[in-house]
């Protein structure tokens, strides 16, 4: 297995990944939102919706940094 199949897992895994966290994600916007008359109050995120916010940003910079790798890293082509 070369750099470039590991480099092409890494990113398909991560971008699988990081869809699945934002779908599990709580939708604290309803669509009233969207035109300005939410009504909800602003919360902070706490227990498990919180380590799911944090493990989405991890997965996006993973994805970020192997789309950038791939593109700047001539070796990976």
């Amino acid at each position: 297995m070369n750099m470039d199949t590991i480099l092409q897992i890494v990113t398909l895994s991560s971008a699988v990944l990081m869809v699945l966290a934002v779908l599990l994600q709580q939708r604290g916007a309803s669509l009233g939102a969207g035109f300005g008359s939410s009504g909800e109050l602003h919360t902070t995120r706490r227990g498990i919706d919180k380590n799911l916010f944090e493990i989405t940003i991890v997965l996006a910079v993973i994805f970020v940094l192997s789309i950038l790798a791939g593109l700047l890293l001539p070796s990976f082509r």
